[in-house]
């Protein structure tokens, strides 16, 4: 696990106290229109530029409706998040109680799943609509460290008058984003959350470290289902004739026979038994197996990419989609890979690796991450992406969808893709 650009609230050696008035300050002229006396944070300032367009009103309190019971169980059933609850409360609920916070796990969606800690903070937070069952969304309350998590995919905190509705002021709440292991898949945020008299660096740290610690176990529970997925699809492939793979759900290969061996292959989402063609492979003959699929090459040439649309509408869960002679298929893709698809799509002749890495950092000098990034890629998609510049192959027809205001909804990771 590569390391993490923590930044925490309270600036080293601030005063917390001092430090909250100024941003009360801030806020106050920020909501009024007028000049600020400082700048916030960046991170802040684009939040608070969002809450604007959005007409969020600082003096407002939550207006969503809160879950069912009944909802609130489907909601954590379909979360992906309940094999790591035991990680997370073990790592953070004690804690919690100990230092008066209470831990919050939302989905990806925004709703509040889980909430432990602190009985105290927990009555208080009832008072503010922060209840399991809840929207905490940017759009639904405004700037805080979940929906913030939610929109910019990095671990933030946020302290005080930071916070755009005025009744969290005086709150402070660090949060992580807790990802899929196997696709990527942004599954939702894990936050500490207490008064603003409990505000210190160190509780983004420990938040964030918790939070690997149970995409850690996540990784390993899966790596021990693919060790048995690929006990059963060793001796399957001994019986098949000719070149095939089996993979789990997740396109993660168990075992391959006469082909060149790869970790993982993109898979259709919603893939079922019969035909279907691969951009790995081409046409292929799909069964089910237990925990996976056998995936056999077929004789039959594959038929031409028509068309591939780069779905970034809803951005948080942007995806591609190819349409050819052969059938439609959609692969939700990470909020980085959307990116580095859209530019491409803006410049069909191609980017260089350092082209690539200015479009997407803002930096020419970051190619070794871009040419890895891009090497993912190209092992999903080889039939639809080329290289040396990387670029969608000519005979691709390549649409995108975006959203009307793209400006306003569009997280931090695609916005720049966006604007250029």
């Amino acid at each position: 696990m590569g390391q993490r650009d923590l930044e925490a609230a309270l600036p080293a050696g601030a005063d917390p106290r001092q430090h909250a008035r100024v941003l009360t300050r801030v806020h106050e002229a920020a909501v009024a229109g007028r000049e600020l006396p400082t700048r916030p944070r960046p991170v802040i300032s684009a939040s608070w530029e969002r809450m604007r367009r959005l007409g969020i009103d600082p003096d407002g309190s939550p207006t969503a409706p809160v879950l069912t019971l009944e909802q609130l169980e489907g909601r954590r059933r379909a979360s992906g998040l309940a094999e790591a609850l035991p990680t997370l409360r073990g790592g953070l609920t004690s804690l919690a109680e100990q230092a008066a916070h209470i831990m919050v796990i939302v989905d990806a969606g925004g709703h509040v799943l889980w909430r432990d800690g602190s009985a105290a903070v927990s009555r208080r937070a009832d008072r503010v609509g922060f209840v399991e069952g809840a929207d905490w969304q940017e759009e639904a309350v405004g700037t805080n460290a979940i929906g913030t998590t939610l929109v910019t995919r990095r671990a933030m905190q946020v302290y005080s008058a930071e916070h755009y509705v005025r009744v969290q002021h005086y709150w402070t709440c660090a949060a992580a984003p807790l990802h899929d292991p196997r696709d990527g898949r942004l599954l939702g945020v894990v936050d500490l959350s207490g008064p603003a008299s409990t505000v210190h660096a160190s509780t983004l740290a420990l938040v964030d470290a918790v939070t690997r610690l149970a995409e850690t176990q996540l990784r390993t529970t899966h790596l021990t289902e693919l060790e048995r997925l690929r006990g059963f699809a060793v001796p399957v492939l001994a019986k098949v004739g000719g070149p095939a793979v089996v993979a789990d759900e997740h396109g993660w290969v168990a075992a391959a026979s006469g082909l060149a061996p790869v970790d993982r292959i993109a898979l259709p989402s919603g893939l079922t038994p019969g035909r279907a063609w691969l951009p790995a492979y081409g046409s292929v003959a799909v069964e089910p197996v237990p925990g996976g699929w056998l995936i056999r090459l077929t004789e039959e040439e594959a038929a031409p990419l028509t068309r591939v649309v780069l779905d970034v509408r809803s951005p948080r869960e942007p995806d591609l989609t190819v349409t050819s002679g052969a059938g439609t298929w959609t692969h939700r893709l990470s909020p980085r890979h959307a990116e580095m698809l859209y530019v491409l799509a803006s410049h069909r002749d191609g980017r260089s690796a350092s082209e690539l890495s200015l479009d997407l950092f803002g930096d020419a000098g970051r190619t070794v991450t871009v040419r890895a990034e891009m090497s993912r890629l190209r092992r999903h998609f080889g039939g639809i992406l080329g290289a040396k510049p990387y670029r969608f192959a000519d005979d691709v027809e390549v649409l995108v969808q975006r959203p009307e205001n793209a400006e306003a909804v569009l997280p931090h990771s695609l916005a720049p893709a966006i604007r250029g």
